[in-house]
């Protein structure tokens, strides 16, 4: 599994219906790509879910490199590079995924929490902790799925997290799911990734 994520963060004054339409034309194009797990559509608006930006935020998760790739350099992710310019791309490789106790509900929410590892700890250690956090999350009331991964160039842990309800029991930035496009999620391989 391998995690990805660019964020276009917007004015203050900016229409964020301009993007939610967007999605709506265009979100449905990935429902089907071979070597996606899935995508969630994201949103930050500001004021909202306390948000300080306007901030469009796709999240990844992939279950083929092969898929990736063929997303970012097949001409997929150009339409968005002309429309917005070409924003700077996380990756980060797969720790664990969890499916959640509300893995068939629709998705109101995604959290995504980034935190750098510390240096000095013992990384085994650190990698079994993010694991038994993503098993935490999944555990809880109207939590549809968690993964963690690690992009091991910077010393940076994701949590990513989706809810069915607007009030989800994680941590990090809170944002809107305007579409799921999950073609081969129940490929993407569960617990722990090593």
């Amino acid at each position: 599994m391998h995690a990805m994520q660019y964020g276009l963060t917007l004015p203050g004054d900016y229409d964020m219906d301009i993007v939610r339409s967007r999605v709506a034309r265009v979100g449905h194009l990935l429902d089907d790509w071979d070597g996606l797990g899935l995508k969630a559509y994201l949103l930050r608006e500001r004021g909202v879910h306390g948000s300080p930006v306007n901030q469009y935020a796709p999240f990844y998760l992939w279950n083929t490199v092969e898929g990736m790739n063929r997303f970012l350099w097949g001409g997929a992710f150009q339409g968005l590079v002309n429309d917005f310019g070409r924003p700077e791309v996380s990756q980060w490789t797969g720790l664990a995924h969890e499916e959640g106790g509300a893995a068939g509900s629709p998705v109101a929410v995604a959290v995504r929490r980034r935190q750098r590892i510390a240096e000095g700890g013992e990384l085994a250690a650190v990698m079994e902790d993010a694991v038994g956090e993503t098993r935490r999350l999944a555990g809880e009331d109207g939590a549809v799925l968690a993964a963690a991964a690690v992009d091991p160039h910077s010393w940076e842990l994701v949590h990513f997290s989706l809810w069915d309800h607007e009030s989800p029991k994680a941590e990090g930035d809170v944002f809107q799911v305007l579409h799921l496009s999950a073609p081969g999620r129940d490929g993407l391989p569960r617990g722990r990734q090593w």
